[in-house]
């Protein structure tokens, strides 16, 4: 069972409780329940969320980052994080390009309706 309550990672991370228990609904990070009734969280949950947070600010939608974080396995090595790094980087590389096309053809001197 995890360790950390709502509000540890909350600061771990950055965020707020509220953001916490969304990205918990979203599925980017699981809480094991106490007897009580009261979230636990793993150790790895604040950094799963402010990884959360770098591929939002890329562009990535809730279910693209839940996928991302998928690929993690259970109790994740630095190996496994450098993986996860370098499928983020080649994601916002390749929509960095695509942009670039976008604007390549805005700047075209063609119609927007005709591109």
């Amino acid at each position: 069972m995890g360790t950390l309550t709502v509000g540890e990672v909350a600061r771990d991370s950055g965020v707020s409780g509220s953001a916490v228990r969304f990205y918990e609904r979203q599925g980017l990070i699981t809480a094991a329940r106490t007897g009580g009734n009261q979230r636990r969280f793993d150790a790895d949950a604040a950094c799963r969320i402010r990884v959360a947070r770098v591929a939002q600010r890329v562009g990535l939608t809730v279910n693209e980052i839940r996928d991302l974080l998928a690929a993690l396995p259970p109790g994740p090595q630095l190996a496994d994080w450098e993986g996860l790094h370098d499928r983020l980087t080649a994601e916002a590389e390749r929509r960095i390009r695509d942009l670039h096309a976008a604007l390549d053809d805005i700047g075209s001197g063609r119609r927007l309706c005709d591109l």
